[in-house]
């Protein structure tokens, strides 16, 4: 089976469903998008390892890993998203050390956090971006990508989690900025995810 690149296109917000967050990826010689819907703490992992906005004075799950593994020379040499099975997305990380290569099997969010640190490429077969990848009409509004998405009922979350209400839409920029700087502060990362989507949908 061939595989095909993806780039990461970014986060997606549903307006909709609440606490709901779409990882898209393009797929590099083509238009089609592959979205995989994640939790909150995965969604907050990717946007740090994306934007380098929110600089964690202590290194997060990801972080902690990729330290690690640069210990013990264990590389990340790239992440394939290799099976769908009811709406779930499975992934492997193909690691190097010693010149062995080791094959892991990862949750994808967990996988594509791991691969920004690493600077791996992603991929996924063809197979499977003819089965869940999808075109997004150039002129659509961004916001409402998510919304479409949800309800071509491809994507489901890849850890079930169920998503969280928003409590940040009543507060303006400056109070957002304001509660930002705390939540990082404070090592609340999750909480810094959530004000920072809310901040971006404006």
């Amino acid at each position: 089976m061939s595989l095909v690149k993806l780039t990461i296109k970014g986060i997606s917000y549903s307006q909709t469903q609440n606490g709901a967050y779409a990882l898209i990826l393009n797929e590099v010689d083509g238009d089609r998008k592959l979205p995989i819907v994640i939790g909150a703490f995965e969604a907050q992992s990717i946007a740090i390892a994306l934007e380098k906005e929110i600089k964690p004075p202590r290194p997060l799950t990801h972080d902690l890993f990729k330290n690690f593994a640069e210990r013990f020379d264990i590389v990340v040499k790239q992440v394939i998203i290799h099976k769908l099975v009811d709406g779930v997305f499975y992934s492997t990380i193909i690691c190097e050390r010693d010149k062995i290569e080791e094959i892991i099997d990862a949750r994808t969010s967990d996988a594509i956090a791991l691969a920004l640190r690493f600077s791996a490429p992603i991929f996924t077969y063809k197979n499977i971006l003819d089965k869940a990848g999808v075109y997004l009409d150039s002129n659509s509004n961004s916001k409402n990508e998510l919304d479409f998405l949800m309800d071509t009922g491809i994507v489901e979350n890849d850890d079930n989690k169920k998503p969280v209400s928003n409590q940040y839409q009543d507060y303006t920029l400056s109070e957002l900025n304001d509660l930002l700087a705390t939540a990082v502060q404070n090592e609340d990362y999750e909480k810094a995810a959530e004000i920072r989507d809310e901040m971006s949908r404006r």
